[in-house]
C-alpha cells in the first residue's frame, strides 16, 4: 500500500522508506545546525502557592483535600524556586506591599507567578507531596456569544479550488453606509469573512463554485443597530449584495432610543420598575472584573473609581477597547435619567478591575486582593477559565469571609457549568431569553432553543448547565451602553450576570434582613443574600433546575413586596430558623423546584407565529 517500504506511492515510483533511529538523528543534527532558533516547548507561567490548611480551602490541587502537614511558608518557597537555574520567579501576589499599583493587600497567604516547562512542574508538584497549589496561570476568557467557533485543525488543505466573491453592502438607517460592521458566510470549504469599510463594504471570498453552498449571512454592528442573520442566503456574485440593519430605536420597546430612556426588557422581566424609586443601591460597593468601563458615556459617568490590573496605570482602567465591561456595568448601573438604560443600582458605587484583554488567573487574583483592600459588597464575574483553579479557590473565599459576594456567569459553550461559576463559594447565573423581545431577523433568533414557556421564555442555546447553576437571567438581546457613547444589543451568560449583581447591590443597601446588626460584612451575610435571591427566584422556561436553577430572581419577591408574609424578611436568615421563616413567603411550587422535589411544568408551548422546532428557520 502507498507509503510502505516498496510499494507504489501513486506516480508510479516506491515510495522511500521512513528513516531508521539513526538516520533520524542525522537529519535532526542537520536541523541543530541551520541558522535560526529551535522550535521547542517554551517556560509556561505557574501559580505557586502553600496549600491552606483544611477548612480554609474548599479544595485542594486536584480536587485532593488539603494535607495535614504544615505547609512551607511563602518566604521559603520564594527562596527555593530562586535557587532553581530552570524557574523564573516572576512577581508575588497576594502578600502585604505586593497588591495592584503597589496597594497593600489582603492578610493572608500569598501566591508566586513563576514560569517553569510542565516537566519541572510536575516534578516539583511530587516533590512537595501536595504542600504546594502548583498550577497553570490560565487565561481566562470574556464569556461572549461568537457566531461560530473556529475549528481546532482542519483536515483540508485547499491548494487550488473555485473560488467566489461576493461583495457586501451593509447600510443603515436612511442608506447610511455602516462601517465597522463584521461580515460573515457559512458554508464553503473554509471559514469567510470581513469587516466593513467607510463606504460600508466588504468582499468575501469563498471557497467554493456555488453560492448556494452558502448556509448563512450573519452581520454585527459595531453598534445601535439589531445583528442580522439569514439561513440560505440568496446571493449573487455579479452585484453587491446590499442588507439594511434596522437601529435599536425602531423597535416599539426602545421608541426614540436612547434620546429617551428606557427600561431593558431584562430589567422588565425581573420586575426591577415596580420597586420603590428610592431603591438606588446607596451605599453599596460594586466591582466589575472585566474590560475596564468607559466613563465618558453618558450612562456611566458615575464611575469614579477603578484600578489596571493589566497595565498598572492608575489612568486606563476607563478605556474599554472590548466594551464588554462598560455594557455590564450599564446593566448594573446605568445612570443617566433622561438618556439610555435604566441600570439596577445608579447610585451604587462601582469599582472597575480591568482585567481584559489578556487576563489570567494571577491578575484574577490581584483583582479580588483590590475588592478586599477596598470593602467591595458585591463582585460581577463575567468572565471564566478552563478548568478550576485551587489558588483562585482560596481568593474567592477569603474573599467570602471578608463579606464579599461573588456573581459569575456559568459560561457560552452550552456545556457544562465553567469556573469560577462551578465554585460552590459564588452565585452561578444562567442565560434565558424572551422570543419576543428582539427583532425576527437578527442573530439573537439563533439563540432560541424548543425550551419555550407559555410566555415566551426560553433557555439560550449558548448557556452553560449543571447541577452548580443557581438562577438564570435575562441573557438574549441586552442593550447596555458601548463606547463612547453608544449602545448595543449583546447575547450572553456575561449579560446575565450583571442582572443578578444588580439586583443583589440593591438588597444589600434596602433588605432589612440585610441591614441587621449595621449590615456586618461576613460570609453569612453573603449566604443569607444568595438564599434570598435564590428563593425568589419565578420559573421560567420548561426545563429544570440543570438550565435555571431556581428560576429568574424576582425584585419584589426578593424584597417580600405586596406579599403575605411580608414580616418574614425581617427575621434573622444566618439560621436554618431564618430560612424557613423567610421561605415561608413563597410559593410551595417554586420552593419545592428548588429544593429538588420537583414542580408542576407549565402548560405547553403551542409555537404561536408559527414558530419552528429541531434546527428549522423560525416562520415568521
Amino acid at each position: 500500500m502507498p507509503g510502505q517500504p516498496g510499494a507504489p506511492d501513486g506516480g508510479g515510483q516506491e515510495a522511500p522508506p521512513p528513516p531508521d533511529g539513526e538516520a533520524a538523528r542525522g537529519m535532526r543534527a542537520r536541523a541543530d545546525e541551520a541558522p535560526g532558533r529551535r522550535v521547542g516547548e517554551r517556560k509556561k507561567q505557574f501559580l505557586v502557592a502553600p496549600q491552606q490548611a483544611p477548612g480554609l480551602a474548599a479544595i485542594g490541587p486536584f480536587g485532593m483535600p488539603s494535607p495535614a502537614l504544615q505547609p512551607p511558608s511563602l518566604q521559603a518557597v520564594e527562596k527555593a524556586l530562586n535557587d532553581h537555574p530552570d524557574i523564573d520567579v516572576v512577581r508575588t501576589v497576594g502578600t502585604a506591599g505586593m497588591g495592584p499599583l503597589g496597594i497593600g493587600a489582603a492578610a493572608g497567604g500569598g501566591t508566586l507567578v513563576a514560569r517553569m516547562t510542565d516537566d519541572k512542574a510536575r516534578a516539583l508538584q511530587q516533590q512537595t507531596q501536595g504542600q504546594l497549589v502548583i498550577e497553570r496561570d490560565q487565561h481566562l476568557l470574556l464569556h461572549e456569544v461568537m457566531p461560530r467557533q473556529p475549528a481546532m485543525v482542519n483536515s483540508l488543505a485547499v491548494r487550488a479550488s473555485a473560488t467566489l466573491a461576493f461583495r457586501m453592502v451593509v447600510l443603515g438607517k436612511d442608506g447610511t453606509p455602516l462601517p465597522d460592521a463584521e461580515v460573515a458566510l457559512f458554508g464553503g470549504l473554509l471559514p469567510a469573512g470581513g469587516m466593513t469599510d467607510a463606504r460600508g463594504e466588504v468582499t468575501v471570498t469563498l471557497y467554493g463554485d456555488s453560492p448556494h453552498m452558502v448556509s448563512g449571512v450573519y452581520v454585527k454592528p459595531r453598534a445601535d443597530y439589531w445583528s442580522f442573520y439569514q439561513r440560505d442566503p440568496d446571493l449573487g456574485t455579479d452585484e453587491a449584495n446590499v442588507i439594511g440593519l434596522r437601529p435599536l430605536s425602531d423597535w416599539p420597546q426602545l421608541p426614540d432610543f436612547p434620546k429617551r430612556s428606557a427600561i431593558g426588557w431584562g430589567q422588565r422581566a425581573m420586575r426591577l420598575d415596580q420597586l420603590p424609586p428610592n431603591f438606588r443601591g446607596q451605599g453599596v460597593k460594586i466591582a466589575v472584573i472585566d474590560s475596564g468601563a468607559d466613563n465618558r458615556h453618558p450612562d456611566l459617568k458615575r464611575i469614579q473609581n477603578g484600578v489596571d490590573i493589566i497595565g498598572k496605570n492608575p489612568d486606563s482602567w476607563n478605556q474599554d477597547v472590548l466594551g464588554h465591561g462598560s455594557h455590564c456595568s450599564g446593566v448594573i448601573g446605568g445612570a443617566d435619567p433622561t438618556f439610555g438604560i435604566h441600570g439596577f443600582a445608579p447610585e451604587a458605587e462601582i469599582h472597575v478591575c480591568k482585567l481584559f484583554p489578556g487576563g489570567q488567573v494571577s491578575q484574577l487574583i490581584e483583582a479580588l486582593d483590590y475588592c478586599i483592600e477596598q470593602q467591595i459588597d458585591v463582585v460581577n464575574l463575567s468572565l471564566g477559565g478552563v478548568s478550576p483553579s485551587p489558588a483562585l479557590e482560596q481568593r474567592i473565599v477569603r474573599a467570602k469571609q471578608a463579606g464579599i459576594a461573588c456573581i459569575a456567569a456559568t459560561g457560552n459553550s452550552g456545556g457544562p457549568v465553567q469556573y469560577p461559576a462551578a465554585s460552590p463559594n459564588v452565585l452561578a447565573v444562567a442565560a434565558i431569553g424572551k422570543f419576543d423581545e428582539f427583532p425576527r431577523d437578527s442573530y439573537h433568533v439563533e439563540t432560541l432553543s424548543t425550551d419555550v414557556d407559555a410566555s415566551g421564555y426560553f433557555t439560550a442555546k449558548f448557556s452553560c448547565f449543571g447541577p452548580e447553576v443557581d438562577v438564570c437571567a435575562p441573557g438574549v438581546a441586552i442593550v447596555s451602553s458601548v463606547p463612547p457613547a453608544n449602545f448595543a444589543a449583546w447575547d450572553g451568560t456575561s449579560m446575565a450576570a450583571p442582572h443578578v449583581t444588580g439586583l443583589a447591590a440593591l438588597m444589600l443597601a434596602h433588605h432589612p434582613a440585610l441591614q441587621a446588626q449595621g449590615g456586618m460584612r461576613s460570609a453569612q451575610r453573603v449566604d443569607a443574600l444568595f438564599d434570598l435571591i435564590r428563593r425568589s427566584g419565578r420559573r421560567v422556561t420548561q426545563s429544570g433546575a440543570l438550565r435555571t436553577g431556581a428560576g429568574m430572581p424576582d425584585a419584589p419577591t426578593a424584597f417580600g413586596l405586596g406579599l403575605p408574609g411580608q414580616q418574614a424578611m425581617q427575621a434573622p436568615l444566618g439560621s436554618m430558623a431564618g430560612a424557613m421563616a423567610a421561605n415561608a413567603m413563597f410559593d410551595p411550587a417554586i420552593n419545592a423546584a428548588y429544593l429538588g422535589m420537583g414542580a408542576p411544568r407549565a402548560p405547553a408551548f403551542m409555537a404561536p407565529l408559527g414558530f419552528g422546532y429541531g434546527g428549522t428557520r423560525v416562520g415568521w
